[in-house]
């Protein structure tokens, strides 16, 4: 989740293992296509794509000016394994490109989609947390059923990575069922916290509280990083959630704080997930390094990191870490 008076300034974002199923020399190049989702109940869902592909990267695009992509490039291999990204609250698709990237290096095709009414240039359905998974098991039944690769998908190996609000939307859409109804109490406690100042600043819908959750058996792996609302999950709403999870929670987390979010959700889960607290780190640590653009154009919060922490260093392992996760736990290279 981010602060509100950042929001709008995301917009100057718009200006950043073998490989499995295939037989590459080396590692692939990485594609990237830009599409548009129908939604049967919204308006089209704006989703970036990676993918490998033998054609050479040409250079970056708007708002991931430090990696660059091969925009448009035919897709190589058969069999890909998925996996679909959500983002932060009023992100946008580009929030992971660099994870999305080293994914795609490994043979990963990995979707990404702009949340509608959850984005840096729409927050008019912030506080509606149902729609995020719904939405993202649209992007699923999209990617494999009528994505320009959706013939290169195997639809047996899906998994989801999440961060923050993004957190939140895996965990509920990979089987957890989270209650809504702890937020009033929470926030009664504890009104600095993120999600508070957002609901005194807003409306909650009233069916925000017992409206239902979209649960996708598709989901086979996820990756929860800093997710939001961790305290909302219990361990009757976890039961349902079997897959395997890796989940990862900053050790300084100033938006979410500790114990409330990350760890409520290991202390709640049916069984132990691969749980890494990464010493030192803040909240935004976990979206790509900022390059010279964005640090110069958004504000310190979202590209600063504390004194002494390496998040260029931390996100080389962390994306090694998380490939890892879902090569092992996704049985990527089996049939």
């Amino acid at each position: 989740m981010r602060s509100l008076r950042l929001l709008p300034l995301l917009a100057a974002l718009a200006a950043l293992g073998a490989p499995p199923c295939a037989a590459w020399a080396a590692e692939p190049h990485v594609g990237f296509m830009r599409l548009t989702a129908p939604d049967p109940n919204g308006p089209p869902m704006e989703v970036g794509v990676w993918y490998p592909t033998d054609a050479a990267e040409t250079g970056p695009i708007g708002g991931m000016e430090t990696l660059p992509v091969a925009v448009g490039a035919p897709v190589v291999g058969d069999h890909l394994p998925l996996v679909v990204m959500s983002h932060g609250n009023g992100g946008w698709f580009g929030g992971h490109y660099d994870t999305a990237a080293a994914l795609a290096k490994k043979g990963f095709v990995v979707a990404a989609l702009t949340h509608t009414g959850d984005n840096y240039r729409d927050q008019s359905r912030a506080l509606d947390m149902a729609e995020r998974p719904r939405q993202l098991s649209v992007l699923i039944g999209y990617m494999l059923d009528a994505s320009p690769m959706h013939a290169r998908i195997d639809g047996e190996k899906v998994g989801a990575f999440g961060f923050s609000s993004g957190g939140f939307t895996v965990l509920a859409a990979a089987g957890g069922e989270p209650d809504l109804g702890k937020v009033p109490a929470h926030c009664r406690d504890w009104p600095a916290h993120y999600e508070c100042r957002l609901l005194a600043g807003g409306t909650m819908p009233a069916s925000a509280a017992t409206r239902p959750f979209v649960h996708d058996a598709r989901i086979r792996a996820v990756v929860s990083a800093a997710p939001a609302l961790g305290y909302t999950f219990t361990r009757e709403g976890l039961k349902g959630l079997t897959r395997p999870l890796q989940l990862w929670r900053a050790g300084e987390d100033e938006i979410l704080p500790d114990p409330f979010h990350a760890s409520a959700v290991k202390a709640a889960l049916p069984v132990a997930p691969d749980y890494r607290v990464v010493a030192g780190a803040r909240h935004f640590d976990f979206l790509a390094p900022c390059g010279p653009q964005a640090a110069k154009q958004l504000p310190a919060p979202l590209c600063a990191s504390a004194p002494g922490f390496d998040r260029v260093a931390f996100h080389a392992d962390f994306n090694r870490q998380v490939a890892t996760f879902f090569t092992t736990r996704l049985g990527v290279g089996e049939r």
